[in-house]
């Protein structure tokens, strides 16, 4: 029997995937996530180049892996290789298929700097600038803006969001400033504002009023270099600021406010508080519809009478009569009054249709507001000809199209209006989200013995690290701390989603913007301003929002191509019914009473330009991301970005690690055998000794199972003596304890190290095992001594969520570095079929590229830092919010709650939000597709249907608002899981 066991032992070891036949892995891919090259017929494909570049901004071996996943997921990428300790990456490629401008971009979208290395030549400077612009109406207004970016001197990237009305540029600042990319943007025609610029982190501004001198400024600026850890101080005059760059650890914003105000002739006699960018706290749309909502309203008080005296009165025989009165000639009342009615509606509402469209040509470019002027202009401008030649003849009659252009431009601007109000509801979430920060908290002053001395109420943006800060029952914790004193239950499910109250005492972590349910507490803050939960929240949020889908590609490609096929359209349309009514190719019947064929193909033409609508195509996409993005976060469910959101949608296989995920992550010990004569509670102390250096969860296991048999709940003093501790990774570890040699791990390890073990060693591992328990065996100076069992329960929610996943169409596996017997057992316990055991954790990643090679779209679902590695590889990676910073950095999607329910919310929110993307698409491009040749006249001949200008002009506002709505239908979205898992609970 034992050696049976042995020879199973060494089986497992000796395979270099660690997995037995039936489930035996095909060969590890040459390109793992991306297998095929694109066609190419370039006749040296077969060429390779290798290129380093140096990269910036990597904090991890995470960074390193998720640069390494984003840039082989590139066509004709040989191999990868990222360095974080040298910063650079070893990039062998086939030119043939791309370009080594295109690896950097890869590296920039993962959010790092990339720079290619000449002779390893020093990496030029770069720093990255957030600007909000106003007065983008179309994805070829931010398509534009890119483009000219990207011409100029010194700026290195430029990402625009229409739906956020953002601008993100990189830049080199030796080159540029944020202030000339500011000025280069508002010469193009649009109106910007600074939300931030360069390393934020650790800077500050501060407004400063009542000081009228340079001298004044000057005492400012050297009463705030004298204090300790500010680094630098930089004066504004011409704003009144100053940027104040310092260590948070010394110093901060409340101390700096408090060295001006005490700076002067008298106290006060300066006021200081801090600055905010008029771009920060994202778009305020409330000008702009109120600029929009009252362009609407003056612009029907002119309109609603051209309508009237066009298509009511003129069927009114009293007033007919009155209206078609002589002035001049053929002149009548009604069409003066129509002219002097529509001149207003034309050249002062819709004025911003004028300067739009001016600015989009001067640029090169055509956007929705060329469309308008062009329409809008041909039915304004040919009714001032018919009212001139009216004027100047005794026999000519014509039709003017007045109420058209007037029509035209009240609809536009009624669906502008309604467009904004729909697109400031898409980023509620993050309104939301910035409002759970209470505005003030209250400042502990303390003495040296920890009396309070005094309280003040401060805001708490001047929070600063290690103050302490007294938290009332009902109120909300202002930032993230510690707990020093007291004890009460706190409401974390804003940030968490986690419903119920959270226990809080001396020692506990606390989340800034929860709320305190219960008792005082007194917190001390160890994260203050960018640095909180809710703060990176957002910033992940504002990113993933900022971040374009892979499907927006298809509307950003149209853009360019759409305004002028749609002018070209209009006037080949024009043209043609022009040209069939001069050439008698249809019957004059065809012709209305009160047209000629000229004005009939007028009509034609004018209603093409006003229907086409690229907004729509535009918005399909980012609006619907920017509400699934914030429903998620809100929902405790971080998106990071559309490409996270589109792949989560195509998964078709996700593995699941077991530790932590799947089971609670708190294992507890259940079971000590001793094989060898000793006393139990030396031997738990030597083990735990031994393994009090590791960070693994059964390490801890096993220390606190310790500390309970002691009855110690803290101090580890009592344990022996540790030298020469190593963390055998995937086997356990090895210690010097009191002079004797220490191993504590698997069945592998006490093989690998030559140690025998004994029948009843190797039964007690078979019997925990079929109990899906983890056996621990102890060698001390080359001979099993004992052995601990370790049971982790497995969550209540994992079964039924792998039922859910698997009824969605996933296939479910599981992957663990634990061995085969609990590796089975708890996969029985929670339905899953297909299982890899005794993984260490590159092998983790290893088995995601193997399936990746199927063609498979491959998910992860882990928690520690041996999963960041499969996290990284996978096509999607999902981290346990409770889990580890690094897993988190890794994962591309942060489920906020230790609970698998999440991972269905995830699936299920991204499958929504796509088969929504799909809708805006099909409602895009079928109203384009459909609308333009009925606006043509294609059904005129057969029907006698003929769509007018200004009901095409309406069905085009319609067209951009009914895309937003839809993509609004979102944020009614609910979380599956919580009634699909408790019918499967009830049924089974």
């Amino acid at each position: 029997m034992a050696g049976h066991m042995v020879d199973m032992a060494i089986q497992r070891i000796g395979s270099k995937k660690d997995t037995p036949s039936q489930f035996a892995l095909l060969p590890a891919p040459r390109y793992p996530s991306m297998p095929h090259y694109p066609p190419s017929d370039t006749a040296n494909a077969e060429q390779v180049e290798e290129i380093h570049i140096q990269i910036l901004g990597m904090q991890c071996t995470a960074c390193a892996g998720s640069i390494e996943k984003a840039v082989k997921r590139l066509p004709g990428i040989e191999d990868a290789t990222v360095s974080v300790i040298q910063n650079r990456a070893q990039v062998i490629y086939h030119p043939a298929f791309i370009d080594a401008s295109k690896i950097c971009e890869a590296i920039e979208d993962a959010g790092f700097e990339a720079q290619i290395l000449e002779g390893f030549l020093e990496q030029e400077t770069k720093t990255v600038c957030r600007i909000r612009i106003k007065g983008m109406t179309c994805t070829s207004c931010s398509t534009s803006i890119e483009t000219s970016m990207m011409k100029v001197s010194g700026v290195k990237k430029a990402d625009i969001s229409l739906a956020t009305e953002e601008a993100v540029i990189q830049y080199n600042p030796k080159l540029i400033s944020y202030k000339q990319i500011m000025q280069i943007i508002d010469d193009m025609g649009y109106m910007t504002d600074l939300i931030s610029a360069g390393e934020d982190r650790d800077k500050v501004v501060l407004k400063i009023d009542g000081v009228h001198s340079m001298d004044a400024m000057q005492l400012i600026k050297i009463s705030l270099d004298a204090l300790p850890g500010v680094k630098s101080v930089e004066i504004d005059t011409q704003g009144e600021k100053a940027i104040i760059a310092y260590d948070p650890e010394v110093t901060g914003p409340r101390a700096f406010i408090e060295v001006i105000e005490s700076t002067g002739s008298f106290p006060h006699q300066y006021k200081a508080s801090l600055y905010t960018h008029p771009g920060q706290g994202g778009p305020d749309r409330r000008a702009e519809i109120k600029r929009y909502k009252n362009s609407f309203l003056w612009s029907c008080l002119f309109t609603v009478p051209v309508f009237l005296l066009s298509m009511v009165f003129m069927y009114t025989p009293v007033i007919k009569e009155s209206l078609d009165m002589k002035v001049v000639n053929m002149l009548t009342v009604g069409e003066v009054l129509r002219w002097i009615l529509a001149t207003p509606v034309q050249f002062v509402f819709g004025r911003r249709f004028y300067v739009g469209a001016f600015r989009s040509l001067r640029r090169g470019s055509a956007n929705m507001d060329v469309l308008v002027a062009l329409g809008t202009n041909a039915a304004y401008f040919y009714s001032v000809y018919t009212v001139l030649r009216a004027a100047t003849s005794a026999n000519f009659k014509g039709v003017d199209f007045f109420e058209t252009s007037a029509l035209l431009i009240s609809f536009i601007l009624l669906g502008k209006y309604l467009e904004i109000l729909a697109r400031g509801k898409t980023s509620e979430a993050i309104a939301k989200l910035m409002d759970l920060a209470p505005p003030t908290a209250i400042l502990l002053c303390l003495d040296g013995n920890g009396n309070v001395i005094s309280e003040s109420e401060i805001s708490t943006k001047l929070i600063q690290r290690n103050d302490i800060i007294k938290v009332l029952p009902g109120s909300k914790v202002p930032t993230d701390g510690v707990v020093t004193w007291g004890q009460s239950h706190v409401n974390e499910s804003m940030i968490t989603g986690e419903a119920a109250p959270v226990p809080k005492t001396q020692g506990d972590k606390v989340i800034g913007g929860t709320m305190n349910q219960g008792g005082i507490l007194y917190v001390k803050a160890t994260h203050v301003g960018s640095e909180t939960a809710l703060s990176q929240i957002v910033q992940l949020v504002e990113a993933a929002q900022m971040a374009k889908a892979p499907v927006q590609k298809l509307a950003d490609g149209i853009s360019g191509y759409f305004v002028p096929f749609v002018v070209a359209f209009a006037a080949a349309t024009w043209v043609g019914w022009f040209t069939a009514g001069k050439t008698n190719s249809y019957p004059k019947s065809w012709i209305p009473s009160s047209m000629d064929a000229f004005e009939l193909a007028l009509q034609f033409g004018v209603s093409v330009l006003v229907i086409a609508c690229p907004c729509a195509l535009g918005l399909a996409t980012p609006t619907a991301v920017m509400v699934a993005t914030g429903e998620g976060a809100m929902q405790g469910v971080l998106i990071k970005g559309g490409h996270a959101l589109e792949g989560a949608h195509k998964i078709h296989q996700m593995i699941f690690d077991k530790t932590g995920t799947l089971t609670m992550g708190k294992p507890v010990v259940v079971n000590t055998k001793l094989f060898k004569h000793m006393v139990l509670q030396n031997f738990c102390e030597i083990v735990a000794a031994a393994e009090a250096s590791s960070e693994h969860p059964l390490a801890r296991a096993i220390v606190d199972n310790v500390k309970s048999i002691r009855g110690d709940s803290s101090d580890l003093s009592w344990l022996p003596e540790v030298k020469n501790f190593k963390s055998l990774v995937g086997q356990g570890v090895y210690a010097e304890v009191q002079g004797r040699e220490v191993l504590v791990g698997n069945v592998q390890l006490m093989i690998a190290s030559n140690i025998s073990l004994p029948g009843e060693a190797i039964e007690f591992v078979q019997d925990m095992e079929k109990q899906a328990c983890t056996a621990i065996l102890v060698a001390i100076d080359k001979e099993i001594y004992g052995a601990l069992a370790i049971s982790d329960p497995v969550k209540p929610e994992a079964k039924p969520v792998v039922e859910i996943l698997k009824s969605m169409g996933v296939q479910i596996l599981m992957v663990t570095g634990d061995n085969w017997g609990t590796a089975n057992a708890i996969a029985r316990e929670v339905g899953i079929e297909k299982v890899y055991a005794e993984i260490r954790p590159q092998g983790k990643a290893e088995i995601v590229k193997d399936l990746q090679s199927t063609g498979m779209a491959v998910a992860m679902v882990g928690d520690g830092i041996n999963d960041s590695p499969a996290l990284v590889a996978a096509d999607v990676g999902m981290a346990i919010g409770a889990g580890t910073d690094i897993a988190i950095e890794a994962a591309d999607i942060v489920l906020m709650k230790n609970n698998l329910e999440d991972v269905v919310t995830a699936i299920h929110l991204s499958r929504k939000t796509f088969r929504r993307i799909r809708l805006n698409y099909i409602w895009a491009f079928g109203y384009n597709i459909l609308g333009i040749p009925i606006a043509a006249g294609v059904l005129f001949p057969f029907t006698g249907f003929r769509l007018p200008p200004w009901v095409a002009g309406a069905a085009m506002a319609a067209s951009s608002v009914s895309v937003v709505l839809s993509s609004l239908l979102l944020k009614n979205y609910k979380k599956p899981s919580k009634y699909v898992v408790s019918n499967f609970q009830r049924e089974n």
